[in-house]
């Protein structure tokens, strides 16, 4: 917002793209950890992807319920629940403050930079708190753009109480599952409500909101506001070719294998699976697995790649035939390639160690065995007595898995080992014995006390883990292996970024804002237009309908995949099936952009975006908008299932006169 597209908007699609528009649109929207929301009364009502409530409305379910299969419906406002831990952040002010933080950072000899940098960041977040000191909830967000070669403040209103409105069943904010995601034609329901609420308990009044919308026809152009995450556009081509070579397949093979393991685990004990909430920590797996698997694909493009490497000599021609880029920014290219052999040096720890004891997909066992080792170290070291004993309930805190998921998580971990570490190295012998992954798991549990909570417990009390427990000899091993690992990657990181920060600068120099930043997670708008495309010899429809969902249901009968709850079978009496349900548009969004709202001209919210195709997914490198859709629910759908499926008569009114329906 801070380079809004004023003149481009105006000037394509024939409207008056005013700062006040922009203002309107800014204020309007939403940031939600990880997606984005929007305001769409004057009563505070928010609307986003049930995808991206999925959390809440299970953290909600009471006893007896699963509102995550059942789906919610507040029919009055004392039944709006609150959701604790959540929160919603708006942008109210946006500042450029790079001069001041980069005078800093110029001044400074190279080895400070970095401590520099953060200083003058933190002195930045001061002032402007200091200034919106009256706002509540105002917090700072210095965000680096260009890698660093810009910065921008932005100042966020954070709202902490939020309440469960409504949201749509699972099987309807997911269907298709993962067969679908990803792809398009789509017809997924993918909407929740909630409602900000101001410190009083009251409904908070925001002073601008989108009014719902009556859709858009093909060919109409719609701007979608929200957060895309982190985006790899402005990365060299070293960089993306290590992308292409170590780090994207890496991903790709974990979230594989743990995504393999959870299934199994919850398709073993359902509803020990729903108490550990496997199911969503599965659908995270999934979605990030075709993510990867899309990302991976984009770069083995080579159209892709050798645009990729066109935009890089059209760069470097350009610096270099300016005498001052020249001098200063002259051999950033080759600085950051180095960096990139370097890595390449260390790929294979990467691969072994990559996500290593993650509490939810990593073993915790092997997790509990590194926390034992790390803590005795400490001990050793002389840590006060306070720090030790913090370490020890952190410890004895770790949950278990249910066995047969722990067998398997280790066992993964220890495939890691093998596949990416040479035969003979230590670690692998230590780690193996000379055993196949699973069989060394399955006896490495049978040995440890660290295989079990209870187990652990019992086995120090007043005393410590014993030394010559197996897991703890492994964990011996491999502590200091990650570390020195760990020691040489960020040192590499830290030196990457700051080459990427000083490229950042240059590309600002060559091309000032006409090349966009890479994403950050922060407020963005973008353009596009609705509008199928062809694919696999057919066409893609700009819009679909409730018709296709029941087509897609009755065709794959009995997969869970594309099941409907009892309430939608048969279909409602009422239920206009011809309402478009999904559609698409050429817009660029990314990841983060889940529940971002697409809006009109008039700023009317006629769609939320809640995926892309796989095409679509090359944008973490390139827009192609001749190949990717983004793809979004169409509020006229909404509507229609509120007023005809869940008889959310008060939620009706609400979103067709902006205002809280009257309680009798």
């Amino acid at each position: 917002f801070e380079y809004a597209p004023s003149a481009y908007f105006t000037e394509t699609y024939g409207f008056a793209a005013t700062p006040e528009w922009f203002e309107r649109a800014r204020m309007a929207a939403l940031r939600i950890p990880g997606c984005s929301a929007a305001f769409v009364s004057a009563d505070g009502l928010v609307v986003t992807n049930h995808h991206c409530a999925r959390r809440a409305v299970s953290s909600v379910s009471r006893e007896g319920e699963s509102l995550l299969d059942d789906g919610f419906y507040a029919a009055t406002q004392d039944e709006e629940r609150p959701l604790p831990g959540n929160y919603a952040d708006q942008l109210i002010a946006v500042a450029d403050v790079s001069d001041e933080v980069l005078s800093e950072v110029d001044a400074a000899p190279e080895a400070e930079r970095g401590a520099v940098r953060e200083e003058a960041i933190a002195a930045v977040r001061r002032r402007l708190a200091a200034d919106y000191a009256g706002t509540d909830g105002v917090f700072v967000q210095v965000v680096p753009l260009y890698n660093g070669g810009r910065y921008s403040a932005y100042v966020f209103r954070r709202f902490t109480d939020l309440r469960l409105v409504a949201a749509a069943e699972l099987s309807l904010g997911f269907f298709g599952g993962d067969p679908d995601n990803f792809t398009y034609p789509r017809y997924a329901l993918d909407f929740a409500f909630y409602r900000v609420s101001g410190p009083d308990g009251s409904p908070y009044r925001p002073t601008h909101w989108f009014t719902w919308g009556d859709g858009a026809a093909e060919g109409e152009p719609v701007f979608i506001i929200g957060n895309p995450g982190p985006t790899n556009r402005l990365r060299t081509l070293d960089q993306l070719e290590y992308q292409r070579d170590v780090y994207a397949p890496v991903r790709r093979a974990y979230f594989e294998a743990r995504l393999r393991a959870l299934r199994e685990a919850y398709a073993a004990d359902p509803v020990e699976g729903e108490r550990l909430d496997l199911r969503n920590r599965a659908f995270s797996l999934s979605n990030s697995l075709k993510a990867y698997t899309g990302r991976l694909a984009a770069l083995r493009d080579p159209q892709i790649m050798a645009r990729k490497r066109a935009a890089e000599m059209a760069y470097q021609s350009a610096v270099h035939a300016d005498p001052a880029l020249e001098m200063r920014y002259g051999d950033l290219i080759e600085e950051i390639g180095r960096v990139q052999a370097e890595l390449r040096e260390i790929q294979g720890e990467h691969g072994a160690f990559y996500n290593l004891a993650h509490a939810s997909y990593g073993s915790r066992a092997l997790a509990r065995a590194l926390a034992a080792s790390r803590m005795r170290a400490a001990e050793a070291e002389g840590v006060p007595a306070d720090s030790v004993s913090a370490m020890r309930a952190a410890l004895l805190s770790i949950p278990d898995h249910p066995a047969d998921l722990e067998e398997d998580l280790l066992g993964l971990r220890l495939a890691d080992f093998e596949g990416y570490l040479p035969e003979d190295d230590p670690l692998v012998e230590a780690a193996l014995g000379g055993r196949s992954p699973e069989g060394a798991a399955a006896v490495l549990l049978a040995s440890s006390i660290f295989a079990h909570q209870d187990r652990l417990r019992s086995a120090v009390q007043g005393g410590e883990p014993p030394a010559e427990d197996v897991l703890l000899r492994l964990a011996g091993v491999l502590e200091p292996r990650v570390a020195a690992y760990g020691r040489r990657a960020g040192s590499l990181g830290r030196r990457e970024r700051e080459l990427a920060a000083d490229l950042g600068r240059a590309r600002f120099e060559v091309y000032g804002t006409d090349v966009p930043p890479d994403a950050t997670s922060s407020p963005r708008i973008t353009d596009g237009v609705v509008q199928g495309y062809q694919y696999n010899g057919t066409l893609a429809p700009a819009h679909t309908t409730f018709y296709g969902m029941y087509d897609r249901y009755y065709g794959h009968e009995g997969n869970v995949e594309w099941q409907l709850p009892d309430r939608w079978v048969p279909p409602p009496e009422g239920l206009d099936l011809s309402t478009p349900l999904n559609f698409t548009s050429t817009a660029d969004t990314y990841g983060g952009n889940s529940g971002s709202p697409a809006v009109t001209r008039d700023l009317a919210i006629v769609g939320l975006n809640f995926d892309r195709n796989i095409e679509g997914l090359s944008r973490d490198f390139i827009y192609l908008p001749e190949r990717g859709r983004n793809i979004m629910v169409d509020v006229r759908a909404i509507r229609e299932a509120l007023e005809e499926v869940y008889g959310a008569d008060r939620i009706v009114e609400e979103i067709a006169s902006g205002r809280m329906a009257r309680e009798d």
